[in-house]
């Protein structure tokens, strides 16, 4: 019989150390690299999203073949059109060797299908997405070190220490992005829009060997960047009555130190928006409340709904949003939502 890996390292509270850090965790059961962001102002402004993941499977330890598929990687990428009412939405997949796919153990360097993603020895971020519906190319530039989610990067899921994720983001980042849009016309020539646009993003990178918590279906978060420089992270976990299991609210000033951070928040559904593709029904926007204070969520656009069946598997919800209070404008960044049509499964 062959040895099984059977187990996956848990998530404990060390230090992050970077470069380090920055790269892969292949040990650990998946991870993912993440930027969002807003492109160009006013009415003509766009959402992009890039994702990559990791996946390493509990292979045969003594198979001795090379294309055993020990390291699976995959890579969503989107961009959200108000003029075209919906995403132009792609992914790829694929393992880790000899079929081109790979990963960085010392930074971030990823590659899948001629789309990458690394982060440059002077700390900026390139990307470069040629998929069949748009052209992304993109580069990313921190003004400050990662921000460590949690307790110093151990960023907790739920109630007990085992469920917990190695997290940092890197918020407020200035972009600029080369996009080509292409369109088949009705003679089936390609017609292209080519767009130069600058904004700012959000940069996220996770590691974990969790599954979710007891009782929960999915999650529900949101990454934004505040217009005075400061920047908030906020999530909850969620059952299927929709009420919240576990939740985090991490408001940082410009620097990344900490102005606000609890668990004493309220996410409350408003509204309801049903895709025409999955059926499946999503809030159309959240209030949330923290501190004595309402928020709102208003979305770029109604269907920001991510296929994701020839990837990862199943839909999910990844959006642009204003962030307001009382009708001011205080920021804007992305809004994932996930387990509303089948729950989540990691």
């Amino acid at each position: 019989a062959q040895a099984i890996a059977s187990s996956y390292p848990e998530v404990r509270p060390r230090k992050l150390v970077f470069p380090r850090d920055f790269g892969a965790h292949p040990d650990y059961r998946t991870e993912w690299w993440y930027l969002t962001g807003w492109l160009g102002s006013g009415p003509s402004a766009i959402g992009f999203q890039v994702t990559f993941f990791r996946s390493r499977v509990l292979h045969p330890d003594d198979n001795p073949s090379r294309f055993a598929p020990r390291q699976l990687m995959f890579a969503h990428a989107a961009l959200a059109l108000p003029n075209e009412g919906k995403l132009r939405h792609s992914e790829i997949a694929g393992r880790a060797g000899p079929a081109g796919a790979s990963f960085d153990t010392a930074d971030t360097a990823l590659k899948l299908s001629g789309w990458t993603l690394r982060r440059t020895s002077d700390d900026h971020y390139h990307v470069y997405i040629p998929s069949d519906d748009f052209t992304l190319k993109l580069e990313a530039t921190p003004n400050q070190g990662p921000v460590l989610r949690g307790e110093g990067g151990y960023s907790r899921k739920g109630p007990t220490p085992e469920l917990a994720s190695y997290y940092y983001s890197r918020p407020q980042l200035k972009v600029s992005a080369d996009i080509i849009l292409k369109n088949t016309s009705l003679t089936n020539k390609i017609a292209q829009q080519r767009l130069n646009l600058t904004g700012t993003a959000w940069f996220d990178h996770e590691w974990s060997s969790s599954l979710l918590m007891s009782g929960a279906i999915g999650w529900d978060w949101i990454g934004v960047n505040l217009l005075d420089g400061s920047s908030l992270m906020a999530f909850r976990m969620r059952d299927k009555a929709g009420q919240t299991l576990f939740s985090e609210w991490d408001w940082r000033d410009a620097k990344g130190q900490v102005l606000e951070q609890h668990d004493n928040i309220t996410w409350q559904a408003v509204g309801r928006w049903r895709s025409p593709r999955s059926l499946v029904e999503y809030p159309e926007s959240f209030v949330l409340q923290s501190g004595g204070r309402t928020f709102t969520l208003q979305p770029l656009m109604a269907d920001q709904e991510v296929d994701a069946r020839a990837s990862t598997g199943g839909f999910y919800y990844e959006g642009a949003v204003v962030f307001k209070e009382n009708d001011k404008v205080l920021g804007r960044g992305y809004l994932e939502l996930t387990g509303y049509g089948v729950p989540l499964e990691l």
